[in-house]
């Protein structure tokens, strides 16, 4: 076959080289579940026209964040991204070649990623940061896998409060490490005793504040409790704009602080590619993953830019690398460092209290609707609320009028007895015309 050049008996010496009997046995780590027990049933050939004319009535029936109401949050958020975002990452001194490993040529690139590394110490407080990962879920999996080496303890414990995708993604990469994760239930409430749950075995904690349900979480008592058990605690974001407002986790002692940078700089985009951020104490900085861009001088003392940390895969020192991560989100940090440049500090604070104030208001229009609860006393932008009914069929009937009310936490929650609730999202996107149009809608959808 003109795309798999290996023979029947290459791929045999291959299997047999490795001591597999059969290529099933690569993937017995995939779920039996998730494997496919035949091909799946596509189109058959067409022109490439007609596929362009199939993919664009598809594409025709998807709808952008802009083009209605729109309330989803749980850590993908419509903000506005200034066009000047845009024209700056265009810039050729900044969209240099892919890999900046030849700082000479690289300069622009290895640049804001500095910029980039220090623009994440300042929002989280903590005093080394690396040049970028995938996401937030992925971040924070390599949190987990990195306080596990430090402690060279193999317990994770994860709050009710973390992202339930998140979770998910710390449980898959712990497998792989044989660490084991113990992951407190669903708090909605922002009330767990998760405390209790740190012990002398524990290498982590992973908290999330805001939580997954909007809840604001106080770090101090948790850093403390970790302090005295040999533990690391890992702070979670999904909303970095929240980071304008909010004590910074550093500040509330945490050790490494991880999340998602899409809501500066980075659009929706159907999700993704997004870009994730990795924060941590100066002592630790050599198990962070990635790797990590510092300032220097050349021969003739001017300040320039290079790859510091590099123990990645594909490097010489792949055989001590601290993660198998192969790239960082480069485009997406430009934009996020672009857009956060753009703000400065005093920008950011009033775009952080634009959305809080946004959030306040549309909780008091939903709270006066009979039958809603909103169970948050405090909160950022996101918060959730308890309907009469099955969140899921409530939220799709207001699709039905072209309002995205919010994401039904049973969606990522399913079996928990969560199906009355709905996390809802208001940024400064959302004009009073939305949030009015929302709750009258709502109320009509309980009538």
């Amino acid at each position: 076959m003109r795309y798999l050049p290996h023979t029947a008996e290459d791929r045999a010496d291959m299997l047999r080289a490795i001591g597999a009997a059969h290529i099933d046995e690569l993937f017995r780590d995939v779920p039996e579940d998730k494997l496919l027990k035949a091909l799946p049933e596509l189109p058959g050939h067409k022109s490439e026209l007609d596929v362009g004319r199939q993919m664009r009535a598809l594409a025709a029936k998807n709808r952008a964040a802009g083009e209605g109401p729109f309330f989803l949050g749980a850590g993908a958020y419509h903000h506005h991204v200034p066009a000047s975002v845009d024209h700056i990452i265009q810039r050729s001194e900044f969209l240099t070649s892919y890999t900046p490993y030849q700082p000479e040529i690289s300069q622009g690139t290895l640049q804001t990623l500095f910029e980039f590394q220090t623009q994440v110490c300042e929002l989280t407080g903590m005093e080394v940061a690396n040049a970028s990962m995938y996401d937030g879920s992925t971040a924070t999996g390599e949190a987990v896998l990195m306080a596990c080496r430090l402690t060279r303890r193999e317990k994770a414990v994860l709050s009710g409060g973390l992202h339930p995708q998140y979770r998910e993604v710390v449980e898959t990469l712990a497998l792989m490490e044989d660490d084991e994760c113990l992951c407190l239930p669903p708090d909605p409430r922002g009330t767990e005793d998760i405390l209790a749950d740190i012990d002398d075995e524990t290498a982590c904690v992973v908290v999330q504040s805001p939580s997954f349900y909007g809840q604001l979480i106080d770090l101090k008592p948790i850093a403390e409790r970790c302090r005295q058990k040999g533990a690391l605690l890992v702070a979670v974001f999904t909303e970095a704009v929240a980071l304008g407002l909010i004590e910074p986790p550093g500040a509330a002692g945490a050790d490494i602080v991880v999340g998602e940078g899409q809501s500066l700089g980075n659009a929706l985009n159907f999700g993704g590619p997004y870009v994730g951020l990795f924060a941590t104490r100066q002592k630790f900085i050599r198990q962070m993953p990635g790797r990590l861009c510092g300032q220097t001088h050349d021969k003739d003392g001017k300040r320039g830019f290079v790859l510091t940390l590099n123990t990645r895969e594909q490097h010489i020192r792949r055989d001590k690398a601290t993660s198998n991560i192969c790239t960082n989100s480069g485009l997406c940090a430009l934009a996020f460092t672009a857009h956060m440049t753009l703000l400065g500090a005093k920008g950011l604070t009033a775009l952080a209290r634009a959305n809080h104030a946004k959030a306040c208001r549309l909780a008091d229009l939903l709270a006066a609707v009979p039958g809603v609860e909103v169970l948050n006393e405090a909160f950022f932008n996101e918060f959730t609320i308890r309907l009469p009914g099955d969140a899921a069929e409530i939220a799709e009937k207001l699709a039905g009028e072209g309002i995205l009310a919010g994401l039904p936490v049973s969606r990522l929650e399913p079996g928990c007895g969560l199906d009355d609730l709905l996390l809802v999202c208001a940024t400064e996107t959302a004009s009073e015309e939305d949030m009015e149009s929302f709750a009258d809608a709502l109320r009509r959808a309980l009538a």
